[in-house]
């Protein structure tokens, strides 16, 4: 048995590589960056009014004050995407803006319509009223002052975000280069799974591969369902494999039989085949018999993961997970910090993933509630839960009030305070 560290490190040893492609810009969301996006046009592309209001040029104001007012003549109006030229533009002349109207020279400042007085009046408006001086570039946005031409936009290894696609819409970014989405194939395991609507006592729900397919619709793989093994399909299993590895699929991934009992079977197939990276059993809880291997001189890989719900779910955040964001060149996860609300207990040497209740308290401070509930074939707990907590190796009593690592759930953009 390895340490969950070790176990990590072998990941990262064990890298395949995955191609890039071009693509429609506004189809790439939740897709992983492959180069680095720069913004082709300078945005906002021109001078435009932050307002509605009216334009004018700030230097005829200079001398104006109390006692000293000017009449402005409306001269034209312009809303957003009207062309801004006027000419033959003389003193003390002004032009109504909308928001968002591009406006030139000589106009170099926006009075808000809130603001303005008009002569003869309200209902009547052919000139404004200005007793003062106005400073120059009010309520004006200006030509690149958000992006610049060829400034970075996203970043290589960026998972691509709404905001991201608002971006590329607005200035006009088509084609993005992205990784390829990896190709995992699933297959469930044992003579108690099935997929029927209606089940004996003695079976048991494939829930296991509707949960990772479900991560699959808003994430980073594409996912294959293999099917059911059964307690008998070693030989099955092994022919399967032969032809996986000469398939599409980048990752292999088996849920059960992969423990030391009699039917599991998964262990001794695998190691018939010929492997460059491989471990089994982690000290860690759920999902200690986790299975990992590289096929040598392959761009495959083969995970065998805990039947029981939780430990399979377990193993696919802590470990499938990173491997994924690891071969597309993912910014590297970063876990967040919260205070422990309730006291536990652990075997010193295991790392524990344990089902938490992530909440904020009044003065602001996050703090992470260790749910009642933490076999691996509890799901109650895990739906009421939303943040795993990282109990490290190394320790064995964590006091209320200590700062514990915590990880967001699988599914990316998901909000954990629900």
């Amino acid at each position: 048995m390895i340490s969950y560290k070790t176990a990590r490190k072998i990941l990262i040893q064990s890298n395949i590589k995955i191609k890039k492609e071009k693509i429609n810009s506004l189809k790439s969301l939740n897709r992983v960056c492959a180069k680095d996006v720069y913004s082709p046009v300078n945005y906002p592309a021109g001078n435009n009014t932050a307002f509605d209001g009216y334009a004018i040029n700030s230097k005829d104001t200079i001398h104006l004050n109390n006692k000293n007012s000017k009449k402005f003549r409306i001269i034209k109006t312009l809303a957003a995407g009207d062309n801004p030229k006027i000419k033959n533009v003389k003193k003390f002349q002004a032009v109504e803006v909308m928001t968002g109207a591009l406006i030139e020279k000589p106009f170099d400042t926006v009075i808000p319509i809130e603001q303005a007085k008009f002569y003869p009046n309200i209902k009547n408006k052919k000139y404004i009223l200005i007793n003062k001086k106005v400073r120059k570039n009010e309520y004006i946005r200006y030509l690149g002052s958000d992006y610049k031409k060829n400034e970075l936009v996203v970043k290589k290894g960026s998972l691509i975000q709404p905001s991201h696609i608002l971006a590329f819409k607005s200035l006009g970014v088509e084609k993005i280069d992205v990784k390829i989405k990896p190709n995992i194939l699933f297959f469930s395991t044992g003579n108690e799974i099935s997929d029927k609507k209606r089940i004996a006592n003695w079976q048991i729900r494939n829930s296991n591969s509707y949960y990772i397919k479900s991560l699959s619709n808003s994430f980073l793989f594409n996912f294959v369902d293999g099917g059911i093994l059964r307690d008998q399909d070693e030989n099955i299993f092994k022919k399967l494999l032969n032809k996986n590895i000469r398939s599409k699929a980048n990752i292999i991934i088996t849920s059960g039989a992969v423990s030391a009992g009699k039917f599991d079977f998964v262990p001794p197939i695998i190691k018939k085949f010929k492997l460059s990276n491989f471990f089994k059993d982690v000290a860690i809880r759920p999902g200690k018999p986790i299975l990992f291997a590289k096929f040598k001189n392959k761009e495959k890989v083969f995970f065998g993961l805990p039947g029981n719900p939780i430990s399979s779910a377990a193993c696919f955040r802590f470990f499938v997970y990173p491997y994924l964001s690891a071969i597309l060149n993912l910014s590297e996860e970063k876990p967040f910090k919260a205070r422990l609300k309730n006291k536990f207990i652990k075997k010193k040497n295991f790392t524990r993933f344990l089902k938490g209740r992530l909440t904020s308290t009044n003065n602001g401070n996050l703090q992470v509630e260790i749910l009642k509930g933490q076999e691996s074939f509890r799901i109650k707990s895990f739906v009421k839960s939303n943040v795993w907590g990282v109990f490290k190796a190394g320790q064995s009593i964590f006091k209320k009030g200590q700062l514990i690592e915590c990880h967001s759930p699988i599914a990316p953009n998901k909000n954990i305070f629900y």
